[in-house]
């Protein structure tokens, strides 16, 4: 009840006012707390000089975003501009060869990055999973496929393959993380080579998909039988507006990166929470702005990352998995991920395979429980990562269990009673409360355990009432927002559909 539901204009517009002068007041916070921690001995590391013409200082301390526009930004440029040359070339003079050109390419940016000797090592992982496949056993495949990612992720493997890195490339320590996604990848080839033992793809189609140089490195990872229909067209032809659509990407992509270089000038959301004594003295609203800013921050990180990458694949008439869902839009811990590519692939081979329409609590249980086992292995086993897949796999059933207990009377009964509106409020202070504990489950990984228990004694325990219920107010405040916004765009998908049937 209440999911399509309108609210009055008036009360969406308090809401509106509520929320933005709660950002406004948390932001103002950050700011001066930033002003005030830019000289001190603890932030001397990861607060560097920036705009000196102004006195601004700048936040380095996010080693991803610095290599990646530092360090590593010509590389990646002169790479993808060459993969962008070779396929428009080879598009125009010979489109049957264009997967062909794309792994070749990809084969030698391998190589000229990581030696010889890594990329024999990545195709004995290949060839190792295509023989696998070659038995029809998809439990055979996903063991297998896992095996060899616990080899990239363990000691003492991880260190004996590490040695395969040859040459002097700055990078290559960050690079051979990489590999897990080729792991990834053969492991989709050898499910699908299994669920479709008709098509008999071969070790070539592996080959070609796991060497396109867009996803190579860091993703995202589009499961095989996506890529292999996609890139197999030898004569492509672009939806209208499509290119437009491609430049927007573009665009948005570019005006991220220089918003977020503007953002570290003026708040220091990544160093802050190093220094728990300083943390300890900021207001409580400029507290939780802190925490949601660097959750904020992660998704911007994605999106950046993949919207770059999607761009050059949409030129190469891919469609690539989307970015992830904007931590300000998520309320239900069902669609929260940072990474798309990771997530579909989990959903189709484990989490979807084991949980069935996910509807039943068993079931579910021991979906969630083996996907976030494969996730803990995919990010590396530590403490840090237990806590964070254990909190998120109970936030995952402990949704499934409320809803269930809500189907139950006189739960069931009493929202029955109730006026849509009230029921979609009423929603709405669960999902408040839902925001919060996606914000605290994953600040764990984002920052750290310290920092994350720090912001939820301040919140829900020190500030407690005053502080816990006006920070749950806003962000009931978001979610009806959020809400309204899903409800347009369902009205305006419905219409559209309506209108295809009509003609």
């Amino acid at each position: 009840m209440g999911i399509k539901t309108a609210l009055p204009a008036a009360e969406l517009g308090l809401y509106s006012l509520v929320l933005s002068g709660a950002l406004a007041y948390a932001g103002r916070g950050l700011f001066e707390a930033s002003q005030d921690g830019a000289h001190r001995k603890a932030f001397r590391e990861s607060v560097r000089p920036g705009w000196e013409y102004i006195g601004r200082k700048m936040d380095v301390a996010d080693f991803e975003w610095v290599m990646w526009f530092t360090s590593f930004r010509n590389v990646i440029i002169f790479a993808l501009s060459g993969h962008v040359l070779f396929a428009k070339l080879c598009t125009m003079v010979a489109p049957q060869l264009r997967s062909w050109m794309y792994a070749v390419y990809g084969a030698l940016a391998v190589v000229g990055t990581m030696g010889p000797w890594y990329l024999l090592l990545l195709l004995g992982h290949c060839v190792g999973l295509y023989v696998v496949s070659l038995f029809g056993q998809p439990w055979l495949c996903l063991g297998v496929g896992l095996a060899s990612l616990a080899s990239f992720k363990l000691d003492p493997l991880i260190s004996w393959q590490s040695g395969f890195v040859t040459g002097t490339f700055d990078l290559q320590e960050v690079l051979f993380h990489g590999c897990g996604f080729t792991v990834l990848r053969c492991t989709s080839f050898a499910l699908e080579s299994c669920a479709h033992p008709d098509r008999r793809y071969s070790l070539a189609d592996l080959l070609k998909y796991n060497f396109y140089l867009p996803f190579f490195f860091f993703g995202p990872i589009m499961t095989f039988d996506r890529f292999h229909s996609q890139v197999s067209q030898v004569e492509p032809v672009r939806p209208e507006g499509e290119l437009w659509r491609i430049r927007a990407q573009a665009g948005l992509s570019v005006v991220a990166i220089l918003a977020v270089d503007v953002f570290f000038h003026f708040f220091y959301i990544l160093t802050i929470p190093s220094d728990l004594k300083f943390v300890n003295r900021l207001p409580d609203s400029a507290l939780a702005g802190l925490a949601y800013s660097n959750l904020v921050y992660d998704w911007v990180k994605a999106a950046v990352l993949f919207g770059v990458v999607n761009t050059v694949a949409r030129l190469d008439h891919l469609d690539p998995p989307q970015p992830p869902k904007c931590i300000t839009a998520l309320y239900v811990f069902a669609e929260t991920h940072f990474d798309r590519g990771i997530n579909d692939w989990l959903c189709k081979y484990v989490y979807n395979y084991i949980g069935g329409e996910h509807s039943a609590v068993i079931p579910e249980l021991g979906a969630t429980i083996a996907t976030f086992a494969i996730t803990t292995l995919w990010l590396g086993p530590c403490d840090v990562v237990y806590l964070w897949s254990c909190l998120n796999c109970f936030g995952l059933n402990f949704e499934l269990w409320v809803q269930k207990l809500a189907e139950l009377e006189p739960l069931s009964q009493i929202e029955t009673s109730l006026s849509e509106q009230m029921s979609r409020r009423v929603r709405a202070v669960f999902g408040a409360m839902n925001f919060w504990a996606i914000i605290m489950y994953n600040l764990v990984s984002l920052n750290s355990p310290e920092f994350t228990d720090l912001v939820a004694q301040r919140l829900l325990l020190s500030g407690f009432p005053q502080t816990t219920l006006a920070i749950l107010f806003v962000t009931y405040c978001g979610v009806q927002l959020v809400k309204e916004r899903e409800r347009t765009l369902a009205l305006e998908e419905e219409q559209k559909q309506d209108k295809e049937k009509l003609e």
